[in-house]
């Protein structure tokens, strides 16, 4: 039978302290312990003292890790102490309740001496007592393990302020310019795979291309942009603008492989790239959620582009998008002779 976990004493933490400040590394500091890496490698990151207001505060000590230790324990340990309270919150989770509602009724309720955070009640969900009773199916977010805030990174630092559709120029956002478009994916029911549609649209001639992605990794998607793109004249493909999914985050991919310049739209503000959204909205009549997109064909896709581009457009004074991208095109090689 395996040996249950025994918490972390103040002098095991004081000897983590000591080890840690010398840059001992974690295998070494797990071995003096007689402990498990992991353990080690948690308690660090659980427990390390983050100051932004003076940085130099910021690192391991063994006290505060104690305290901060002793503080989460005790948060926790209220719904175990509780088996009453416990069953009403989870009765609750199970009626579709998020652990925000479930913690203002409480305080809400008259007389109610039960006083509970919905912190508390995530770090319950999570634990390994709510994992056995897989209380996390009951959340609106459903996740196989929480996230710390701390450890997601920050959207700003992938998708820079320059890039920020704020700053894209008038040219671009009049569409008295060729050559400038837009991406999006389009995403299919979860059971029938990660496999998805990319619609990419040319803002001027609304010329559509779309093509089939196996999975929503962003070096593979870029890769495939680049290779429907590439052919076409630079002046054809100056630019793409982009929601801000995590599916674009190799962008840079497109300025190294052929020099477009890449524009994203503000968070939670899809309607700022409306072509690709409209016509979306239009594939969607052929390709709807439950679609199995494996079972696609290629030449399928290609028929559905040719459908799209050679519909007249009320936008366009009900010229076609393919007529008029072979217009620009056109007029390219003539410059360029």
């Amino acid at each position: 039978m395996a040996r249950s976990f025994v918490q972390l004493s103040m002098d095991e933490r004081r000897v983590i302290a000591r080890m840690y400040e010398k840059k001992i590394s974690q295998a070494e500091i797990a071995r003096a312990l007689h402990r498990d890496r992991s353990t080690i490698c948690r308690e660090l990151r659980r427990n390390f003292w983050h100051d932004r207001e003076v940085p130099i505060a910021q690192g391991y000590w063994h006290v505060t890790a104690q305290q901060m230790a002793d503080d989460r324990r005790r948060r926790y340990r209220k719904l175990l102490r509780d088996p009453q309270l416990c069953a009403a919150v989870i009765d609750r989770l199970k009626d579709g309740w998020s652990p925000e509602q479930i913690s203002g009724r409480l305080r809400l309720v008259s007389g109610s001496s039960a006083k509970l955070s919905h912190e508390t009640i995530y770090q319950y969900v999570y634990s390994p007592e709510g994992r056995d009773q897989q209380l996390a199916r009951h959340l609106p977010e459903r996740r196989r393990k929480r996230r710390p805030r701390y450890a997601r990174k920050p959207r700003s630092l992938v998708f820079p302020i320059e890039c920020a559709i704020r700053n894209r120029p008038d040219v671009i956002n009049s569409r008295s310019e060729f050559g400038h478009w837009e991406a999006d994916l389009m995403i299919f029911r979860k059971e029938h795979g990660a496999a998805n549609i990319a619609t990419v649209v040319e803002r001027k001639s609304r010329y559509t291309v779309l093509f089939r992605n196996n999975d929503r990794r962003s070096k593979p998607i870029m890769s495939q942009l680049i290779r429907q793109l590439a052919p076409l004249p630079a002046q054809a493909r100056q630019s793409l603008t982009f929601d801000r999914g995590l599916e674009f985050v190799s962008w840079r991919e497109l300025e190294i492989g052929m020099g477009t310049t890449a524009w994203f739209c503000d968070p939670q503000a899809p309607w700022q790239k409306g072509t690709v959204e409209n016509t979306n909205k239009r594939v969607r009549r052929y390709l709807p959620p439950e679609t199995v997109v494996l079972d696609v064909s290629n030449q399928e896709i290609r028929s559905l582009c040719n459908r799209l581009n050679d519909t007249p457009r009320k936008c366009l004074g009900f010229q076609t998008p393919k007529e008029i991208f072979s217009r620009h095109l056109l007029a390219m090689e003539r410059q360029s002779m």
